[in-house]
């Protein structure tokens, strides 16, 4: 849980970006902060314990030459790990370190792909599917949004 003096640098933080508003899950506690007119409002909403890998099948977009679409095979659907919160992706626990996961990696449930700073704060951030990475589509040092996709797998 974020204790009181965190939860004041947040909405201090947030006052002082130009961000007009911000969304944070951590250990089932959810802080939605939005800037009105200067002012920030702070809402605490319960949440579930443990909810933060959002997964969606990908799918293909509209072709835009209908005979190409034909002529080619479809797209495999894949799933999508996403972001559980704001921060700054990190794809090794250290510069000189590999990367945790790049296309063609096996992963697990338990697999850590990358890594999501949030307020000095290293959340390690797991796979919580059984696939293989097919893309990454963010890069290290990339300042991610809550619920933006990180990676593509193709689901086994």
């Amino acid at each position: 849980m974020l204790s009181l003096e965190e939860i004041k640098q947040l909405i201090e933080l947030v006052d002082s970006s130009n961000l007009d508003e911000f969304d944070l899950e951590y250990e089932g506690q959810k802080i939605h902060l939005k800037k009105n007119s200067g002012a920030v409002a702070y809402a605490p909403v319960e949440v579930a314990a443990q909810a933060p890998v959002i997964k969606e099948a990908v799918q293909q977009a509209p072709a835009e030459n209908a005979q190409q679409a034909a002529t080619e095979q479809p797209e495999e659907a894949l799933e999508v790990i996403t972001s559980p919160m704001v921060g700054t992706f990190y794809a090794s626990a250290a510069p000189e370190d590999d990367a945790f996961v790049s296309v063609g990696s096996q992963v697990s449930a338990t697999t850590v792909v990358c890594i999501v700073e949030a307020m000095k704060l290293f959340n390690e951030i797991t796979a919580d599917i059984t696939g293989e990475i097919k893309e990454v589509l963010v890069t290290n040092g990339e300042l991610v949004e809550f619920g933006q996709p990180l990676f593509k797998v193709k689901k086994k």
